[in-house]
């Protein structure tokens, strides 16, 4: 048997009124997932632990199988494992997003975020963009590393961990309440904004009709993971199939093997087609017994508070992942169990992420059901099936 968990993060939602009063999940053109949903078992899942943060820090962990209440440390902390930084016992890491403000003719304070993701800019312009932050900024105590897209890290040597604000928690809102205590960091940030706002790229980014990625900002700050092996702990080989250094973090800290897959960028426009491949190549070819495909792209676009683009976003994993995936283990004649869930909903009318419970389909090729439900959050609600503990979900998938 084989095993595959394809998860679309953030996709879970409320219902809109644009959309005739459905979730983006309902309203979504899926005929992949709706007809694997009538072969399939359906419910909800708790994935965020009562008392933590939405985030998807905590989800993906418990998704996989690791309790957050025990093996969470921070969040940025799993990104350094996977950009390879080399983490001291008394280093604490931060998320360093590189976002867009709004240049008012205000002090900085007074500033209005607009973008967490500076229109999903590339990773080599992020990181000219990064360098000329460096230059000025680094020293012996504060370090930074490139990551992917927007998304990088500071380590901080022998610092705190500090309870900091994620930016895409507080778009459109001014930024003073929400920047750090710590005056360095604050410091920091405000320089950043002094270096990037007229820095050649970002002139050039604006007159393209791109938002300018002109301010350093942190967040996610914690200290060195301790994961025990996914292996050892599951008895199953695992890939990770990811864009985001997150995720490749959180399997690097659980000895899982990670994809590199040209062109998975964690936007909506991501290397569906290829992460697909990477997985049926893992199952039928590389001696896997598990892999994880994750999608950020309806994530992405829930932030962006998109509704058509977060609509697209899960057509685009019904057809360009999940009907694919399933079409080549069948065509294989691999026997396999598929979960499909999100880690935690992102809902367009908050752009950030809630601690709800959100929709699972679990299917089965051996053991096919026959059942008229559709995969979406009031369905699957109904179907009254329900997992408290979001760390034991996959112990429902690896059962048989």
């Amino acid at each position: 048997m084989k095993y595959v968990i394809v998860l679309g993060d953030g996709m879970a939602d409320e219902p809109i009124e644009q959309l005739g009063g459905k979730t983006p999940l309902a309203y979504a053109n899926t005929p992949n997932m709706d007809r694997l949903s009538k072969l399939s078992e359906i419910g909800l899942v708790h994935t965020i632990p009562d008392g933590m943060k939405p985030g998807s820090d905590t989800a993906n962990l418990s998704v996989l199988g690791y309790d957050p209440k025990i093996y969470y440390s921070g969040r940025s902390p799993l990104e350094a494992l996977s950009i390879g930084v080399p983490m001291k016992d008394t280093d604490v890491a931060l998320r360093c997003n590189i976002v867009t403000i709004s240049e008012d003719d205000v002090p900085f304070e007074e500033q209005t975020i607009i973008d967490h993701s500076s229109s999903e800019i590339e990773t080599e312009d992020c990181a000219v963009l990064l360098e000329a932050v460096k230059k000025e900024l680094e020293s012996e105590m504060y370090q930074f590393y490139v990551g992917t897209s927007y998304r990088h890290c500071l380590i901080w040597d022998k610092g705190e961990v500090i309870d900091l604000v994620q930016p895409h928690d507080v778009l459109t809102q001014v930024i003073g309440q929400h920047l750090p205590q710590d005056e360095m960091l604050r410091h920091m940030m405000k320089r950043s904004y002094e270096i990037l706002k007229d820095h050649p790229l970002n002139i050039e980014r604006k007159k393209k009709g791109l938002n300018p990625a002109n301010c350093c900002w942190f967040w996610g700050a914690g200290t060195k993971p301790m994961l025990s092996s996914f292996e050892e702990k599951t008895g199953k080989k695992g890939k990770m199939i990811s864009a985001v250094d997150l995720l490749k973090g959180i399997a690097v800290g659980a000895s899982m093997d990670v994809a590199e897959v040209e062109g998975a960028n964690g936007g909506l426009h991501t290397n569906y087609e290829g992460k697909t491949q990477a997985a049926v190549d893992a199952l039928t070819k590389e001696g896997f017994d598990f892999v994880y495909v994750h999608v950020e792209a309806p994530d992405e676009m829930g932030h962006q508070g998109s509704v058509e683009r977060k609509v697209q976003a899960i057509e685009y994993l019904d057809t360009r992942v999940i009907g694919p995936l399933a079409e080549a283990l069948d065509a294989a004649g691999v026997d396999y169990r598929m979960l499909v869930l999100p880690d935690h909903p992102t809902p367009i009318r908050v752009r950030t992420h809630t601690a709800n419970d959100v929709p699972y389909m679990l299917y089965d090729s051996t053991a096919k059901q026959t059942q008229s439900w559709n995969y979406n959050e009031a369905e699957a609600a109904a179907a009254g099936n329900f997992v408290a503990k979001g760390h034991e979900m996959i112990e429902r998938l690896f059962e048989k």
